[in-house]
């Protein structure tokens, strides 16, 4: 009798084989779910609205200019004989800006003297022939009509020549010459330009919400940043009323009293004007936001939840602006908390420590 040996597996396939059945003898059970973890409070900082009776402080930026200032023009041509003064040149009122070349107005002018004399000659003369009725009254008046028409030729030539010397209409400065002496000057040139330093005046664009805050003879202060960080008083001198239809800001004029020594046109200037005191509403500049829709607020409605509501705002002033339509005292507004905040959301007012 044969007896069949028995077919051993490989000890790398057994071993294999134990670790399968005994890892699945050995499975961990499965993990119970995790409860859900409830949702978050959105937190909120509020304020209760209340009408102010603040003063409002305000600064706003303008330029000096001069307010007085004349170019001068030849109303006569010819060539430049007389200009003494320069740029920065202090002139007095009075004083010969130009003079041009008179010599052929001068003849002329001589001639209309000789021309005036000889027709009042020829007019005693036919007025002597009338009264021996040896000349008619029709010679009368045409050597009448020549006396009239000789005197006018006679005073136009004057005002010409007159025209020739240019004089100074006040006390001024010369801040432009654009001719020199020599030079042949058409009709209506632009030779020089006269400022009168005493009338720079600040001009400030403001918005037309301000305007009807402000009146004439207000009280204001300056300060010039090129003259350093002193402040100056000054006053409203004048508004003027028509607005840019593109900016609704119009133009307001404010006088410096005294005018401080260096102060020039054209220097960058800092205008703190002070409003009077009216009951406004006011809220952080931070809790307005905006939209394509425009300007908006949160308010805090009865349930706790936020309510996205349309406003229009008014004046800002440091960190506060005021609101002029959509809100009534006692409302409460959200100041702070608007990370995901949107209208409808549950919310929870708390004061938000600031860090």
């Amino acid at each position: 009798m044969s007896i069949k040996p028995h077919h051993r597996l490989p000890a790398g396939l057994a071993g294999c084989m134990l670790a399968l059945l005994l890892g699945a003898c050995d499975k961990p059970p499965a993990k119970a779910p995790k409860a859900r973890t409830p949702p978050r409070e959105h937190l909120v900082e509020t304020i209760t609205l209340k009408r102010e009776n603040a003063t409002t402080r305000l600064e706003r930026t303008g330029s000096l200019r001069t307010r007085r200032l004349v170019r001068i023009y030849n109303q006569e041509e010819g060539r430049i004989a007389h200009l003494p003064f320069f740029e920065g040149d202090r002139v007095g009122r009075g004083a010969l800006l130009l003079s041009l070349e008179d010599d052929i107005l001068q003849a002329g002018l001589d001639k209309a003297e000789a021309t005036l004399r000889q027709a009042r000659l020829d007019l005693k003369r036919i007025d002597g022939l009338v009264k021996k009725h040896a000349a008619s009254q029709d010679e009368r008046a045409r050597a009448a009509t020549a006396v009239d028409v000789a005197a006018a030729e006679l005073k136009l030539l004057r005002t010409r020549l007159a025209h020739t010397r240019i004089k100074a209409p006040f006390d001024g400065v010369v801040t432009e010459r654009l001719k020199e002496p020599g030079d042949v000057a058409p009709r209506y040139s632009h030779i020089l330009t006269l400022a009168d330093p005493a009338s720079l005046i600040i001009e400030l664009s403001l918005s037309e919400l301000l305007l009807p805050r402000l009146q004439v003879g207000d009280a204001v202060e300056v300060r010039i940043d090129a003259l350093g960080p002193k402040t100056f008083p000054g006053r409203i001198l004048r508004i003027h009323p028509e607005l840019d239809p593109r900016t609704r800001q119009g133009v307001v004029e404010v006088t410096l009293d005294p005018l401080p020594a260096g102060a020039r046109a054209g220097q960058f200037a800092r205008v703190r004007l002070r409003l009077p005191a009216a009951g406004r509403l006011l809220i952080p500049f931070s809790a307005l936001r905006r939209d394509r829709g425009g300007e908006f607020v949160y308010l805090l409605d009865g349930e706790g939840r936020a309510q996205k509501t349309p406003v229009r705002s008014g004046i800002r002033s440091g960190d506060r602006v005021e609101i002029l339509e959509g809100l009534e005292p006692g409302q409460q507004v959200i100041t702070r908390g608007f990370l995901g905040l949107r209208d409808g959301k549950e919310v929870k007012p708390v004061a938000i420590p600031r860090g």
